[in-house]
C-alpha cells in the first residue's frame, strides 16, 4: 500500500490552538489498512507517532517527533434497528459535530446534547466527551482499533474502554499504544429530552419550550455554547483546558467553610464535582493574559491564543492559572488537553 509521507509538514492548521509546530513526517490515514501497513513498514514501524484527529485536544509545546498519523477515516451508518435501540457506526476521522447533525437528518435522536464540541469521532472515546447533562459513554457501544506495536485489529465494548470522568483507557494503559478506526453508538428508542443541566433548562423556559422535541434542545445547546465559548476557527483554543476536580465529601465540606458561596455538584457516587471555572474566577485570572495566551474573558476554563502564542506559553500561563488555584483552595486542577 502507497504511504504517501509528507516532510517538513505544517501543523499549525491541524491544531484548534493554531500554535506552530513542524512535523517531521506526517500521514494522512483514510484507510484502516493504511495503519498496518504503517506498523509492517520497516522505516515507519519503528519511529515514534503520535496520532492526530481533530487536534482539538492537544496543546503541542514542541515539535513532534517521528510520524505524526493524521487520521481521516470517514463514514457514517446505520448498522442496526432493534428493540435496544439504532446502531451507528462513524469513522475515526469524522467531525464528532457532523455525526451529531447527521444523525438528526436521518432521525435519529439522542446526541444532541453533544453538539458542537469540537473534534472528532475517533477522539471522543478517548476524553469520554459530555457536556450539558450527558457523556459519551451514556451511548457508547464498541470501537475497532489497531495496536500500533502488534498490528492486530480488535473491538472494545465499553467496559473495555473502562470510561471515567473525561477519562478512558486510551489515556492509561493504551496510551500512545492505538488507534480507533470506527466508533460504534447506540441510541436509546424511546427518545427522551434530557434536561437535567440547569442552564439547558433555563434557556429552553425562556425561549417558551415546555417539551422540546430533539431538534430544539439541539439549538438550545447550540446556542448556549456559541454564547458562552470562543469559535476555534476565530480564536485559537481547545475547549476547556481544565477538568472541574472531583472529591470526597469531607474536602468539599472544608471547602464549604471557608468558602460557602463554591459551586459543587453532587454526584452519584457520594463524591462532589467542584467547579474550576468558579475557582479560577475567583483567584482573579479570569481575562488574564500573558503575552498572546490568555484566560477566555468570557469563560474561565478556556485559554486563547490571540494571535502568535506558542505552546509554550500556553502552558506556562496555565501553569500559573493552576498555581493561583492551588495557593487559594488547596485543589490541583488537571488539564483536559493532551500537551505534547
Amino acid at each position: 500500500m502507497d504511504l504517501a509521507v509528507q516532510s517538513d509538514a505544517d501543523l499549525t492548521d491541524l491544531n484548534t490552538f493554531r500554535v506552530a509546530a513542524r512535523a517531521q513526517r506526517l500521514l494522512r490515514i483514510t484507510d484502516a489498512r493504511q495503519l498496518r501497513a504503517v506498523v509492517d513498514h520497516p522505516e515507519l514501524g519503528r519511529l515514534p507517532k503520535l496520532v492526530l484527529g481533530g487536534g482539538s485536544n492537544l496543546l503541542l509545546t514542541r515539535d513532534p517527533q517521528g510520524l505524526v498519523l493524521k487520521i481521516e477515516i470517514a463514514g457514517m451508518r446505520v448498522l442496526a434497528d432493534d428493540a435496544q435501540g439504532m446502531l451507528i457506526e462513524a469513522g475515526a476521522g469524522v467531525a464528532w459535530h457532523d455525526l451529531v447533525c447527521w444523525s438528526l437528518r436521518q432521525g435519529l435522536p439522542g446526541l444532541e446534547n453533544l453538539a458542537l464540541i469540537p473534534g472528532s469521532v475517533g477522539a471522543a472515546p478517548v476524553q469520554n466527551i459530555g457536556a450539558y447533562g450527558m457523556e459519551l459513554v451514556e451511548v457508547f457501544d464498541s470501537l475497532d482499533l489497531i495496536d500500533l506495536t502488534t498490528g492486530r485489529f480488535a473491538t472494545l465494548d465499553r467496559a473495555a474502554c473502562r470510561f471515567g470522568y473525561r477519562d478512558s483507557v486510551f489515556k492509561h494503559a493504551l496510551a500512545g499504544k492505538s488507534v480507533i478506526t470506527q466508533v460504534r453508538l447506540r441510541l436509546p428508542r424511546p427518545w427522551r429530552a434530557r434536561l437535567g443541566y440547569a442552564e439547558l433548562q433555563r434557556h429552553l423556559e425562556r425561549s417558551g419550550v415546555g417539551e422540546p422535541d430533539a431538534g430544539q434542545v439541539f439549538d438550545a445547546v447550540c446556542a448556549i455554547r456559541r454564547a458562552k465559548l470562543p469559535d476555534p476557527q476565530r480564536l485559537g483554543n481547545a475547549g476547556s483546558f481544565f477538568k472541574n476536580p472531583v472529591v470526597n465529601r469531607t474536602i468539599r465540606n472544608e471547602i464549604l467553610e471557608e468558602f460557602p458561596e463554591i459551586v459543587s455538584y453532587p454526584l452519584d457516587d457520594g463524591t462532589y464535582k467542584l467547579a474550576a471555572a468558579w475557582m479560577i474566577e475567583a483567584c482573579g485570572c479570569k481575562g488574564r493574559s500573558q503575552g498572546a495566551a490568555a484566560v477566555d474573558s468570557r469563560h474561565a476554563l478556556v485559554l486563547v491564543n490571540h494571535g502568535g502564542a506558542s505552546g509554550s506559553e500556553v502552558l506556562r500561563l496555565a501553569e500559573t492559572v493552576r498555581a493561583a488555584v492551588r495557593e487559594r483552595f488547596g485543589i490541583e486542577l488537571e488539564y483536559e488537553p493532551v500537551v505534547v
